[in-house]
């Protein structure tokens, strides 16, 4: 569905995407995973045909996504990171008028318009103005446009971005459905919880590609030790101490705790550290912010977060 391979995109003097390289199958919920400025929008706006590329090669359903090819404009389903439907129309008035953009027949529309209300319970909420919605209701709308063409691919830029966690689990629940009819979802997300839903994902950090591979075999594949560290000390104050410690590769805060993933040769050193500080270590399972916070150090992002 999607092949990208070695992607530089630059804005002036910025390179927003640097090496970035991933695929994309039919029927799998692929997820591009990283902070802020990572690179994500622009890697959608890519892949949706808005912009183009100034290294690298992209394929999408078999051709250059900035084709002008009209069966590829409607095989490609984008919902954007930003609002983009019309707040002063209703739920009705959004989906009739976006109908008309990809041309959809009358008796088409009206299958389309009963059965993606269903499926994103909205269908009480038709003669709603999209502005009067909540934002997991938006958002929803934002989904049910997207798909009224029946797309074969579905490009989602952060959707559950400002979504409350009732609407958040809905629509990752959405968009399992949409995979297991053989439609291919790539979805960007700073979210690392997130990230462990996925089928597949690659974790990006300045346009660049760490991590390619499924979320269960990226984890069990991460060998160096992680602790949770509680203390009755300030938790900023500890966190720069800890962060300056030989061996640490990341911090982060937890429900009120210090995460810390150490280097494996260093493991020892730093546990003395914790003890004659009267810190207590429990090692634990490591989680994707762990994974990434040690990646993004790794490769010369910042250790804390």
């Amino acid at each position: 569905m999607v092949e990208a391979e070695g992607l530089v995109r630059r804005f002036g003097a910025v390179t927003a995407l640097d090496q970035l390289s991933l695929t994309v199958e039919a029927g799998e919920l692929f997820g591009l995973v990283g902070p802020d400025g990572a690179g994500k929008t622009t890697a959608m706006r890519i892949f949706a045909g808005m912009i183009g590329v100034d290294g690298g090669r992209v394929s999408v359903l078999g051709q250059a996504p900035t084709s002008r090819a009209e069966a590829l404009r409607r095989a490609i389903g984008y919902m954007p990171q930003q609002y983009s439907l019309y707040g002063d129309l209703t739920v009705d008035e959004n989906l009739r008028f976006f109908a008309r953009m990809f041309c959809l027949s009358a008796a088409h529309y009206r299958e389309r318009r009963e059965r993606l209300l269903q499926l994103t319970r909205l269908e009480r909420f038709a003669t709603r103005r999209a502005e009067a919605l909540s934002g997991g209701m938006y958002k929803k709308l934002a989904l049910a446009c997207a798909l009224l063409p029946e797309p074969r691919l579905l490009l989602l830029d952060e959707p559950t971005n400002g979504v409350d966690p009732v609407s958040r689990r809905e629509l990752w629940a959405l968009l399992f459905e949409l995979t297991a009819q053989g439609i291919a979802v790539l979805i960007s997300t700073p979210y690392m919880d997130e990230a462990a839903r996925c089928h597949r994902v690659a974790l990006i950090d300045q346009g660049r590609t760490l991590l390619l591979g499924r979320p269960e075999a990226l984890l069990a594949a991460f060998a160096e030790p992680v602790y949770e560290l509680s203390s009755d000390e300030d938790v900023a104050g500890l966190e720069a101490w800890v962060a300056a410690l030989p061996g640490v590769i990341a911090v982060s805060v937890a429900s009120g705790r210090l995460r810390v993933v150490l280097g494996g040769a260093e493991d020892a050193a730093a546990q003395r550290a914790f003890r004659a500080r009267g810190l207590a270590a429990q090692r634990v399972a490591p989680d994707f912010e762990d994974l990434f916070l040690a990646q993004t150090a790794t490769h010369g992002g910042p250790a804390g977060a």
